[in-house]
């Protein structure tokens, strides 16, 4: 059985066909977050309920825990430094883990009030950090600590670069998920996951134009739709393609917004990243494991990121 359903010829360029997709670690209960650090040629990854991170060292094919307990991280990005930025359940905040091994707060509060659960995070080619706000973390204590919302609004925001002030960029999402700009960053690209709580609500990624002031969006339309499970977690690759995680494989859409083709993968996935000294190695959170697949693609990243 092959692991690549191909719908689009362009979808050709992007597999190789003699890559197999590895299971290179299970044993988790709900794993996100993946971000690789490339000076230590490791990726690190959430396992949410459990209240860890863990680690896969690509040198030598070990795998184990990073750091527990942790906060309930959930997504995971770098900024230009190397260091990891963390989306946290517990703590209801964005966190930073400088070169010292300290995390260090970087988004608590959004005009006096706390953040629900911060979800998932990116670093601009400006410094600034945009990040999406949920409410998984506090709907239960399986993620994080049962809490009402001080906002009574899942928003996406940014985090000044300059003196760290924290301003709504998209109030009008559901449950606001997975996010990621466009190689030239004319766009910021969120999914939505509000059919956990609205049903009915379609699983979508919406297109955000990114205003001359590099600072706000304009107006969004809606790029793709899920026909099995929820967009949780992607990347835009060099090319601006979206390899989307979903209910049964990794999506893979060009930039006109056609399902070009899907990686398939034996549980739901989560979230992805691209890693290996060439970046052209895929790594991918499915429920209770990580998985890596070679491609012929890579990240949309300016060349002084690090991710």
């Amino acid at each position: 059985m092959s692991q690549y359903d191909i719908l689009d010829q362009r979808f050709k360029a992007l597999i190789n066909g003699s890559a197999q997709l590895e299971q290179l670690w299970t044993g988790g209960r709900w794993t996100e977050g993946p971000v690789y650090v490339p000076a230590a040629r490791h990726v690190v990854w959430s396992d949410i309920p459990n209240d860890r991170i863990l680690r896969y060292d690509e040198v030598t094919g070990a795998a184990g825990v990073f750091e527990s307990p942790v906060g309930y991280h959930n997504g995971h990005t770098l900024d230009f430094e190397g260091r990891i930025i963390a989306c946290e359940h517990g703590r209801r905040r964005l966190s930073r883990l400088d070169h010292d091994g300290r995390w260090r707060p970087l988004a608590e509060h959004f005009e006096g009030k706390r953040l629900n659960s911060p979800n998932d995070v990116v670093v601009k080619s400006d410094g600034s950090i945009w990040f999406t706000d949920p409410t998984y973390g506090i709907d239960s204590d399986y993620e994080g600590f049962a809490a009402p919302s001080e906002i009574n609004a899942s928003n996406v925001y940014r985090i000044d670069p300059a003196d760290g002030a924290v301003t709504l960029v998209a109030g009008n999402r559901v449950k606001p998920n997975g996010l990621a700009f466009s190689p030239d960053e004319s766009v910021l690209y969120v999914s939505d996951t509000g059919g956990t709580h609205v049903p009915g609500l379609p699983p979508t990624i919406t297109a955000y134009s990114v205003n001359p002031d590099g600072r706000s969006l304009g107006e969004g339309r809606v790029f793709a739709t899920c026909e099995v499970g929820l967009f949780d977690g992607f990347r835009v690759d060099r090319h601006g393609n979206i390899f989307a995680s979903s209910g049964d494989s990794v999506r893979v859409y060009a930039p006109d917004g056609t399902l070009i083709g899907r990686i398939l993968v034996p549980e739901v996935v989560s979230n992805l990243c691209f890693g290996g000294p060439k970046r052209n190695r895929l790594y991918i959170t499915a429920t209770t494991s990580l998985y890596a697949i070679y491609v012929n693609s890579g990240p949309a990243e300016p060349a002084n990121r690090l991710r």
